[in-house]
């Protein structure tokens, strides 16, 4: 069956429309973060240290494979019953992660929270852009955009506080609630007109499609971790992944109704717009990576008080959505995007000037000016490629931006730990002798020396400089990614063809 959307709903329903969506929107924003805090309390009730890492990537490989796979559900069987749906699987992988035994179940329950959050990432967006107007959808993606911010503020401190005055198990918990509060909203306010028209789901497609993705993420995120890229295993993990996605063209390209439509690759604007998302998903990273890593062993700052810097770009995030909207009128898609680019690229730029013994009020600064280009890249983007595709269309152009946003930063996380661990590998190995023999030899134990407190004046002021030149190097990577990102954008025409007011 093929859905048609309402007409633009009554404003008082979209309000009620749009607090369901933000409160749908939280409970993927502030999983992450309010289960970080928590690590330490699951994995001495639980046990199994070692595997607690899956604990987030299982979450994240999950939903970022099943974005683009919800996004054309959404535009053969509407919005509204894939975001229930996808919003009831995350409420069930919620109550049984709450509820495991050990953590490889855990893991598993995790792995379905994912499921459903995909759901979530690649619908909210999408009946933002149905309901509201191009010149409303900026203001609507500020607001979606300030539910990540309080999620990066809450999320901590919620996740620390159940964990230590109540249980663990509450972090998940919690989740129950809002949920259901979402779907309430969902079902009574939003209102969708439904033709009945007979398709065929590329059931094939989709699995492969999965197959594929889940490799090359996999790949991404565990290689030069857990082995070596130019392993065996590396090798035959990056060839898997390749045959994998050269299958699935394959397949994709001779079925009725594929998954991801040729036309998608063959649209100019949504090629650059998504590539340009693969470059600001692998900028995200390093920040939220090596932020926070920074703040605590070179400037010896507290674990609150490096998230709170981390947190910072998210006042300039939705800021700068909100104002985007202004923009794109007058300056069009693609040169909006362009000026979040430069943005982006002049904080990652301007991180390289500040001197060691900086004020943490100089990292805030700069995170906001990074959330700022990072709301003007992603919201006329967004918006614009919605604008250029009809209803029955707009659930696969939303969910592949998405898809390819997330995509971008399992590269990045491959990538820019890889330049970080590098410059930290060469510089202990050119220390001076009568320091070298203090040092630790491995990457991983580096840490772990500087924040035990334990090594003398002269070994800890190498250390903190040795994190500060390689958080430079994370940087600098970072500005030419905003550099490609802009030459990918460059790409787009001035001047979108827009055929939904």
């Amino acid at each position: 069956m093929t859905v048609r959307i309402a007409p633009r709903q009554e404003s008082q329903q979209r309000g009620w429309i749009l607090l369901a969506l933000m409160c749908t929107m939280m409970l993927a924003a502030m999983d992450t973060t309010i289960v970080a805090t928590a690590i330490p309390q699951i994995v001495g009730d639980l046990g199994g240290f070692s595997m607690f890492s899956w604990v987030f990537s299982v979450y994240l490989l999950a939903q970022t494979v099943t974005i683009p796979i919800y996004g054309k559900l959404a535009d053969l069987y509407g919005r509204k019953p894939v975001l229930l749906i996808g919003t009831i699987i995350f409420l069930i992988g919620s109550a049984t992660s709450g509820a495991s035994w050990n953590m490889t179940s855990l893991i598993l329950f995790r792995g379905l929270q994912g499921l459903g959050a995909g759901s979530i990432m690649a619908t909210v967006n999408t009946i933002a852009g149905d309901i509201y107007s191009i010149s409303e959808r900026a203001k609507v993606q500020g607001w979606l955009s300030s539910v990540w911010g309080m999620a990066a503020i809450i999320g901590p401190t919620l996740g620390g506080a159940l964990a230590e005055y109540a249980s663990w198990r509450w972090i998940f918990l919690i989740n129950l609630p809002i949920g259901i509060v979402s779907i309430l909203l969902i079902v009574i306010f939003f209102k969708e007109h439904i033709k009945k028209q007979s398709h065929k789901i590329d059931y094939v497609g989709a699995i492969m499609m999965l197959a594929a993705g889940t490799a090359l993420i996999f790949t991404l995120m565990e290689g030069g971790q857990s082995w070596p890229w130019f392993s065996l295993k590396g090798l035959g993990m990056i060839t898997l992944s390749i045959v994998l996605i050269l299958i699935t063209i394959l397949i994709e390209t001779k079925s009725p109704e594929p998954i991801l439509p040729n036309w998608v690759w063959r649209n100019k604007i949504l090629t650059g717009a998504n590539l340009s998302m693969i470059c600001m998903g692998a900028i995200l990273l390093g920040p939220g990576m090596y932020l926070p890593l920074f703040s605590q062993s070179v400037l010896g700052l507290g674990a609150i008080a490096a998230g709170l810097i981390l947190a910072s770009s998210s006042i300039g995030w939705p800021i700068a959505s909100w104002y985007s909207g202004k923009l794109y009128k007058k300056m069009d898609f693609r040169n909006t995007a362009i000026l979040g680019s430069i943005l982006i690229t002049i904080s990652s730029l301007l991180f390289l000037f500040i001197p060691f013994n900086t004020s943490p009020w100089l990292l805030v600064m700069n995170q906001i000016l990074l959330g700022g280009g990072f709301g003007l890249l992603s919201t006329p983007t967004l918006v614009g490629v919605q604008s250029i595709v009809t209803w029955g269309q707009r659930g696969v152009v939303t969910g592949s931006n998405m898809f390819f946003r997330y995509l971008g930063q399992s590269i990045g996380a491959a990538v820019l730990g890889g330049v970080f661990n590098a410059a930290i590998s060469n510089q202990l190995k050119t220390t001076p002798i009568d320091i070298k023999k203090l040092l630790p030899e491995n990457v991983n134990d580096v840490i772990t020396v500087l924040q035990s407190g334990k090594a003398s004046d002269s070994v800890e002021d190498y250390l903190r400089h040795l994190f500060y030149s390689a958080t430079h190097h994370v940087y600098f990577l970072m500005a030419g990614l905003g550099i490609v990102s802009m030459i990918f954008l460059l790409m787009l025409p001035r001047k979108f063809p827009v055929i939904d007011e």
